[in-house]
């Protein structure tokens, strides 16, 4: 096990009606004039924006609003949130969504006190100063809600990339399982897809001697296989909610990544997909993992077959492992599809005609040196024969 250290100071909120607790919160963690940062329609017809708004006024915290966020974060509405909260004197960010809305409203917090343009963060630079945020979780989903990061889509090149610093992990976050039983089957599964993408990444390391982040890794994905088909039978079934719920958040606070080098080439290659493509993260990540599996597994096969046995239930095959371990790939894909993701380009809706440009960004746009992953450095021409294996 490598060295680390750790630190996840969210103050977390777990259950029903949470979010008529919002003013408390902002209070306690001296908000006095706040973003109410929030995406589309959803979040006000269900009347939950009311509920917050109801929720401040009660603690006489003034507010004001910023609507717009769409998936994959644009930088123009993070340009617009900061001049915003500077003409306005915001010193509070509050974000009411998914990963997309929290992710877009740590851009802005880190924005606002910062003198240079906020992408110089997308680029490598560590944030050490951002106003307070805070979240009310809509979807389990991105693990934004617990994390250090941010990813946005620059519009100018349409770079998706992503930025990182204990500033911007949000200082508490309210988690109402109940508010995500409306969600379409699809977003369920999108937002399933992406919890376990975020546990793989960190499952598939370098760093021998892990046996405790190995074992958690696994327990939250049996509790995703276990739990999902349930939602996507019965979106109302509040216990199965809460369970993936509160795996999203372990998956992505880095609680099962410490101490072992992580990979994240997968998700390098499928920000580019949602870039061009503008598809569901999840999504793109279904079609991405599988096909990512397949080129690298021999890197560490005993790694692929450890992970089919004890999570897919494949007999190991000590004489065979390679058997063992495409067994398990064979699972994963029958899972995902299982629950509707899709499976290959075409159900992506993404072309083969841009491979070859998505591999060149992917390796080398924004400044980028060429390879990517941790587990298996990869270059242009892994990271296309890899899109091909999607086709």
């Amino acid at each position: 096990m490598n060295d680390f250290t750790f630190y996840s100071p969210t103050y977390f909120v777990f259950g029903k009606n949470k979010e008529s607790e919002t003013g408390i919160y902002v209070k306690r963690f001296q908000g006095t004039r706040v973003l109410i940062h929030y995406g589309g329609g959803s979040v006000i017809k269900s009347g939950l924006l009311d509920r917050v708004k109801k929720s401040l006024d009660s603690e006489n915290i003034s507010y004001i609003e910023l609507g717009g966020v769409k998936p994959n974060p644009r930088s123009g509405l993070v340009y617009e949130g900061i001049e915003l909260c500077r003409k306005e004197k915001v010193d509070f960010i509050l974000a009411v969504g998914g990963g997309s809305t929290i992710d877009s409203a740590k851009a802005i917090a880190a924005g606002v006190v910062y003198e240079g343009d906020f992408w110089d963060f997308y680029q490598g630079l560590p944030i050490t100063k951002a106003l307070p945020v805070g979240t009310i979780l809509t979807i389990a989903a991105a693990g934004s809600e617990g994390s250090p990061d941010s990813v946005i889509t620059k519009e100018e090149g349409m770079f998706k990339r992503g930025a990182s610093g204990e500033a911007i992990r949000p200082i508490f976050s309210i988690l109402n399982p109940e508010l995500t039983m409306s969600l379409p089957a699809y977003q369920t599964a999108c937002g399933a897809t992406d919890i376990m993408a975020h546990v793989f990444e960190r499952y598939f390391t370098n760093t021998k001697d892990v046996e405790i982040t190995d074992r958690m890794c696994e327990a939250v994905l049996l509790t995703m296989v276990k739990e999902v088909p349930k939602v996507i039978t019965n979106p109302n079934d509040y216990e199965a909610r809460a369970n993936i719920m509160w795996a999203g958040m372990v998956a992505h606070n880095n609680l099962c990544g410490v101490g072992r080098e992580q990979d994240w080439a997968s998700h390098d290659i499928e920000h580019e997909l949602s870039a061009v493509y503008d598809c569901a993260h999840g999504a793109g990540l279904a079609v991405v993992f599988p096909a990512w599996m397949k080129y690298v597994y021999h890197h560490d096969i005993m790694r692929f077959a450890k992970i089919a046995n004890r999570v897919w239930g494949c007999d190991m095959n000590f004489d065979n492992p390679e058997e063992t371990a495409l067994e398990g790939i064979n699972r994963l894909e029958g899972f995902l599809k299982s629950i509707g993701m899709p499976q290959n380009f075409t159900e992506l809706g993404a072309s083969e005609k841009d491979i070859e440009r998505m591999a060149d960004t992917a390796c080398y746009g924004n400044g980028r040196s060429g390879e990517i992953g941790g587990f298996m450095k990869l270059k242009k021409e892994d990271v296309e024969k890899i899109y091909r294996l999607m086709l």
